[in-house]
């Protein structure tokens, strides 16, 4: 058993051997077997060399915290911004000072500065996370057989484009719609169903405060047909007290587009989309 003396000798060799950069094993080595107390009592208050430390994949978390511990945050909010458990926070930050209490208005601005940083980040995960569903989802259906064409457009026509309302009423194929992609395949079904293109006309819908000419054009190149297929632009009256959202260089309006002598067309599209509601 170690005296005080031998203790105090010990002590003084194990602090010279850890000032000189030596772990725990090799001052054991050096000084002769020992128990972890017996050194942990000679090393007391002698913090080790640099090298000996692990490294602690946390400690740029742990550094950030204080830094934001710092600047008044709340442990909550720390371990938000991280993503780490309070706990880690309380454990890295619990010898600073408590921050000041903050305002009303502090808090707010606070906060809403903490969903802004949240959605700007989420977005962007949502926004890949649907992009990669939407094309798997188009991978799903790959490439369309001349049927399969008719039967999404005879729907897709069925529901969007102008329809008879009493017997009286004219049979012609009249589709109107803002989207272009719709319009390309709308006039790919028309293909489908041997509609040639010179019997088809358009016409441009929008507002009379809108860029008339540049959605002409723009419609122009999404059919590929020459502006002598184009009637007069159908404008509407601007309203400056309806708040549209549909402004701007995306803004192109409808097209309509028209077939002539189409009635025949039309009470085949009428039967591919009954045979398709009907086949429960």
């Amino acid at each position: 058993m170690r005296t005080k003396e031998d203790l105090n000798v010990l002590r003084k060799r194990a602090i010279g051997l850890r000032r000189e950069g030596k772990s725990r094993r090799e001052i054991k080595q050096i000084l002769g077997p020992m128990s972890n107390s017996t050194l942990d009592h000679a090393l007391q208050g002698v913090p080790p060399a640099d090298w000996t430390r692990r490294p602690n994949a946390k400690d740029d978390h742990r550094a950030r915290a204080r830094e934001l511990r710092a600047q008044g945050l709340a442990y909550h909010e720390i371990a938000a911004r991280l993503d780490v458990s309070k706990s880690s926070v309380s454990l890295w930050v619990r010898d600073l000072p408590v921050p000041p209490r903050l305002s009303y208005e502090e808090n707010r601005q606070r906060s809403a500065e903490g969903v802004r940083r949240y959605w700007a980040a989420e977005r962007q995960v949502r926004g890949t996370r649907r992009a990669s569903e939407v094309a798997a989802a188009a991978a799903e259906i790959g490439d369309l057989t001349s049927r399969e064409i008719l039967i999404a457009g005879a729907v897709a026509y069925w529901c969007e484009g102008a329809k008879r309302r009493s017997a009286q009423s004219a049979e012609r194929i009249v589709f109107v719609n803002s989207d272009a992609g719709l319009i390309r395949f709308f006039l790919r079904f028309l293909a489908a169903a041997d509609v040639r293109r010179k019997d088809l006309t358009f016409c441009v819908a929008i507002h009379e405060s809108a860029d008339v000419e540049a959605a002409q054009r723009f419609w122009e190149e999404v059919t590929g047909a020459s502006a002598e297929q184009f009637t007069k632009p159908s404008l509407k009256r601007h309203n400056p007290k309806t708040n549209r959202k549909n402004v701007g260089n995306d803004y192109h309006g409808c097209l309509r587009v028209s077939v002539h002598r189409s009635s025949t067309l039309y009470r085949r599209i009428e039967g591919w989309a009954s045979a398709v509601t009907a086949a429960v």
